[in-house]
């Protein structure tokens, strides 16, 4: 097998030339990312945590860790590339690749292939050590000038776009979005009354916002949008977020489905027991990549769209969910998360 869009950087004398280029090439905002593996690291899952430091998350210090299951390679590299999908990276350079052992190469691969990115690879000393997975990859350069036109290249497009094209709205959705409505049978119309009205039939979030229009998100403050954008675990940041723009009770939140966030993710869609009272809630700026990184982290396990996004945090790892939604005080989410079991 080959790597079409994997390369080589040959820099035998170790200039550093080529290491100040590629860190200075980190630009998350432009869909390029420059990962520094930590040196001499033993964590079986090391590699993914610098992963997502360079995506701009931080884990939880200490002994006793809320992001301690992060500690797993498999659940890491996940993360990973959840996040990887939600905030469109484009092109991931790694300088001092060398270093890096088989397996910790053999993950980078399996990650760019979930995720559709380009790799760049700053192997830093002879290629006679470059191991068969990389002997394999077909584009492999050595110069300054072709590393500078590489840097400058805008990488491809992402193979899952994290916020997909939404299909035309109609109805309350449309008119708040500046478009004119179209026209709707007499039962329809009479079903758009007021925000966070329920749908019939539980439908998806986006045929709700035919109907239906959507209930303002409740405002925080930029900090904490902050602390819980750089929360590591897509499905945590997900969640916390979902409650403090919603401030909606934890058991609305255990049966939301892949579908009831919109394609566009600009509306969520929630659960009330009997699906008595099913709101739909408007999903702020800041909380659009939180909840598109949960949703690439269920669509990457993978389970069919019906199933609950944020089921392995409600319960297997309850205690995770807790613990970080207790370091942030703020926001006041410790007393319904407080209601799962640990």
């Amino acid at each position: 097998m080959t790597y079409s869009d994997v390369t080589i950087v040959v820099d035998e004398r170790d200039d550093l030339f080529y290491t100040r280029a590629a860190l200075q090439a980190h630009r998350p905002e432009e869909g390029r990312i420059t990962v520094q593996p930590t040196p001499a690291s033993g964590s079986p899952a090391a590699l993914a945590h610098d992963m997502l430091y360079a995506l701009g998350k931080r884990l939880a210090p200490g002994p006793h860790s809320p992001d301690v299951w992060l500690d797993a390679v498999n659940t890491a590299w996940l993360a990973a590339a959840a996040w990887g999908i939600a905030t469109g990276v484009r092109h991931v350079v790694v300088p001092r690749a060398h270093l890096l052992t088989i397996r910790r190469i053999d993950q980078l691969l399996a990650w760019r292939e979930m995720t559709g990115a380009q790799l760049t690879l700053l192997w830093q000393k002879s290629p006679r050590g470059l191991p068969p997975a990389l002997a394999r990859v077909e584009r492999c350069i050595s110069g300054q000038d072709q590393f500078e036109a590489l840097l400058a290249e805008p990488g491809p497009m992402p193979a899952r776009p994290p916020f997909p094209p939404a299909p035309p709205m109609a109805g309350p959705a449309a008119v708040a979005a500046g478009q004119s409505p179209a026209r709707q049978p007499r039962e329809t119309r009479a079903a758009s009354l007021r925000p966070g009205q329920r749908a019939h039939h539980c439908t998806s979030a986006m045929a709700t916002a035919q109907l239906v229009q959507t209930a303002p998100a409740v405002e925080i403050a930029s900090e904490e949008a902050a602390a819980l954008a750089a929360l590591a675990h897509p499905l945590i940041a997900g969640a916390l977020s979902v409650l403090a723009f919603t401030r909606a009770g934890l058991g609305s939140l255990r049966f939301t489905r892949d579908l009831d966030i919109t394609g566009d993710v600009c509306a969520i869609k929630l659960h009330g027991v009997g699906h008595r009272s099913c709101p739909l809630h408007a999903v702020p700026v800041w909380a659009r990549p939180l909840l598109a990184g949960a949703r690439a982290h269920h669509r990457l396990t993978p389970h069919p769209p019906r199933d609950s996004v944020f089921a392995p945090v409600m319960v297997a790892e309850a205690r995770h969910l807790r613990a970080h939604a207790g370091r942030l005080p703020r926001l006041d989410l410790s007393l319904p998360a407080g209601t799962l079991v640990p």
